[in-house]
């Protein structure tokens, strides 16, 4: 597709603008131990957290999956703590730039709405962004759109394919294909192909390379 500046850009937020996996990880396999599972690799975590915790726990954990949901937040809150926020490089200045230029920017994410205003707050980010969504913010999470619009509410931004969601998996590009918003990948081109994204890019960095030529 031919490229333009967006009016809009919806940012998923854990591995697009932050490198979340190691606390996921560790919350995830301190709640499957606490259960008697086995415990999952990098590889595993990674391909198996795609979905909202209160979508996916019930098929982990069957009727204790409420009890898992207390656990894995019980022990996220405590590794959050104790850990650093790494941010994905060129995401803070990609958002100074969208801002710069008043496009908008939202977020919707998978991770609890209440924690991820803590990280966005820690990072001091608040101000980059017109709307910020997390998991049970909305009505349902994503990829259904009903999270986009949660996030949206209140702006003038209305979803349409001038409106990007960028993302770095599946459900993200998912989300960005209900709610009618051109989707983009932030991963390797074999993933971009075989999710059917509209737009790739290896990483923030070079989204926001590929923005400035546009206006150069």
């Amino acid at each position: 597709m031919t490229l333009s500046l967006p009016k809009a850009v919806i940012f998923d937020w854990d591995n697009t603008l932050v490198d979340s996996w190691g606390a996921i990880g560790a919350a995830i396999n301190h709640t499957r131990q606490h259960f008697g599972m086995p415990v999952w690799s990098h590889e595993e975590v990674v391909a198996n957290c795609t979905r909202s915790a209160r979508d996916i726990f019930a098929d982990w954990f069957g009727a204790e999956w409420k009890k898992a949901y207390q656990v894995y937040y019980e022990g996220f809150d405590h590794i959050r703590r104790s850990r650093m926020i790494d941010t994905k490089d060129g995401a803070h200045d990609l958002l100074l730039w969208l801002k710069a230029r008043a496009i908008p920017a939202f977020i919707v994410s998978n991770k609890r709405g209440d924690y991820l205003r803590q990280e966005v707050e820690r990072l001091q980010w608040q101000d980059l962004f017109i709307g910020v969504a997390g998991a049970t913010d909305a009505q349902y999470d994503k990829p259904h759109r009903a999270h986009v619009d949660f996030a949206l509410k209140g702006s003038d931004v209305k979803t349409e394919p001038a409106v990007w969601f960028v993302g770095d998996s599946e459900t993200d590009i998912l989300c960005a294909h209900n709610a009618d918003c051109t989707s983009v990948l932030l991963g390797s081109p074999e993933d971009a192909a075989k999710l059917a994204a509209a737009l790739h890019f290896p990483d923030c960095r070079m989204l926001l390379n590929a923005l400035e030529k546009l206006v150069a």
